[in-house]
């Protein structure tokens, strides 16, 4: 569709399709009976799950717990529909991101693959470690890969703590 109404040359603007979907998705979180902080942060959560099952390839991060508390206590003493409206608006403008991998991720996920196989040919002429030859090879390189991930991941965040992605 977006390509047809470039073609058209009746583009909508960035601004007003933000407002629609803003607006869409205000009226999602409204429709919601919403009475206590657990009600509002389900409610955050699932806007967030929305996006992400239904825009392949993109996947965007959601906020903290401790961000979506200080919403919750503002949108609350935000007296009518209007000024909660544009609370909300400000919050979901302000804390979508897009979520991204970070360099460590990315390099053992391309490094690993060919590194498990030579250390899986180098294995099976090791004496002690013949029995590698009769694991597959498409169970021993995923499964090297998605450890060799993990490890990244849980050794930056132990290292970084909580400026880690």
């Amino acid at each position: 569709m977006g390509m047809l109404m470039s073609s058209l040359g009746k583009g909508v603007p960035s601004t007003q399709m933000i407002g629609f979907v803003m607006g869409t998705l205000y009226k999602q979180f409204v429709d919601r009976d919403i009475q206590c902080f657990d009600d509002f942060h389900f409610a955050i959560l699932d806007i967030f799950n929305s996006f992400n099952s239904a825009l392949p390839g993109k996947h965007y991060d959601a906020p903290s717990r401790k961000e979506v508390e200080e919403c919750f206590h503002a949108w609350t003493e935000a007296g009518d529909g209007s000024a909660k409206k544009e609370l909300f608006v400000a919050f979901m403008k302000k804390k979508v991101h897009l979520s991204r991998l970070d360099d460590s991720t990315m390099v053992a996920g391309i490094v690993t693959p060919p590194a498990a196989m030579a250390a899986k040919r180098a294995g099976e002429n090791v004496p002690q470690l013949k029995m590698i030859k009769y694991i597959p090879d498409v169970i021993f390189v995923p499964s090297a890969t998605v450890l060799a991930i993990v490890t990244a991941k849980l050794t930056k965040r132990m290292f970084l703590g909580n400026f880690a992605s």
